[in-house]
């Protein structure tokens, strides 16, 4: 009896680990992730996910766990309107499936972001303040809090910031101010940019970009 019980166990042991083993993703494929990014991504992300142009994301460098998120929430469910919108982003993400995602997310993480620089000299001390101390008088919390004392980030929620082209953290942090990004978990970076003006948020982009 003790060892037919024992028999049970073991073998409801090792069914639950193989259906658990069924359910995890895959090991990403970053040969595809590649062929994804340089087929699908390039004319705005650049080959290796070094975007040329400054309203365009720097994805090189990205955490993949973020690069996925983001991707999924872009991708409409059938009969919903998608996370966060953006007709470009929406458009493209429509025919890769989530296993794409993850091998162009992982593909991204393994490149090396290119440099990038502080431009305005005027703001840098106001942009460095904010971002390691933000302003207390407005309930402004610092940047570095949550996104990494080097903007190194913190995977899923909070992303790599060190080295993004200004003109894009600019854009989404007013897009976070106006809500027309909304899917920043409890409304954290909505609530953040309401208390910030355009010199703050102009400042802290700068400054960011040149972190290393």
């Amino acid at each position: 009896m003790k060892l037919r019980l024992a028999l049970a166990a073991t073998a409801s042991a090792l069914a639950a680990a193989t259906a658990s083993a069924a359910d995890a993703p895959r090991k990403p494929d970053l040969a595809k992730g590649q062929q994804i990014a340089q087929t699908v991504c390039a004319a705005c992300h650049g080959n290796d996910g070094n975007s040329p142009v400054p309203a365009n994301p720097k994805l090189a460098g990205q955490l993949a766990s973020y690069t996925y998120k983001q991707l999924m929430d872009f991708k409409a469910a059938p009969g919903k309107e998608p996370r966060r919108k953006n007709a470009i982003m929406n458009g493209m993400v429509a025919t890769l499936s989530p296993d794409d995602m993850r091998d162009v997310a992982a593909f991204y993480a393994a490149q090396k972001p290119a440099p990038g620089v502080a431009k305005n000299k005027d703001t840098v001390v106001r942009g460095q303040s904010i971002f390691r101390g933000g302003v207390v008088a407005r309930g402004i919390p610092a940047c570095g809090a949550c996104h990494g004392p080097t903007g190194s980030g913190v995977p899923v929620q909070y992303p790599v910031l060190a080295n993004q082209w200004s003109d894009y953290t600019l854009g989404q942090l007013k897009a976070f101010r106006a809500g027309e990004r909304a899917n920043d978990p409890e409304g954290m970076m909505r609530a953040i940019a309401d208390r910030m003006n355009d010199a703050d948020m102009a400042a802290v982009a700068d400054y960011i970009a040149g972190l290393r």
